[in-house]
């Protein structure tokens, strides 16, 4: 009998949902503070994930969400920028 692999489950930080990991983006900080979607899942540093719902990626900006993951202040811009790109890939 075939053992079943384990499914990792992530929180999109937007909706507070336990979703498969394969299903999120995940953003991550790196030791430099930059902070970029990344696409692997696999890049070095603090990550954190977001579903691909049109309602989180619109409250992403609004509530702030990166600023508390991250524990810093987290540029508008970057905001602007993430917003961006999780739409191009719906």
């Amino acid at each position: 009998m075939a053992k079943e692999r384990k499914i990792p489950m992530r929180m999109c930080l937007c909706c507070r949902e336990m979703k498969p990991k394969r299903e999120l983006v995940r953003v991550v900080m790196n030791k430099e503070g930059v902070i970029a979607v990344d696409p692997t899942g696999k890049a070095p540093g603090r990550g954190a994930y977001l579903c691909r719902e049109p309602e989180c990626v619109q409250k992403l900006g609004r509530l702030r969400v990166l600023d508390r993951s991250f524990g810093k202040a987290v540029p508008g811009e970057v905001y602007d920028r993430l917003q961006k790109e999780l739409a191009a890939r719906e």
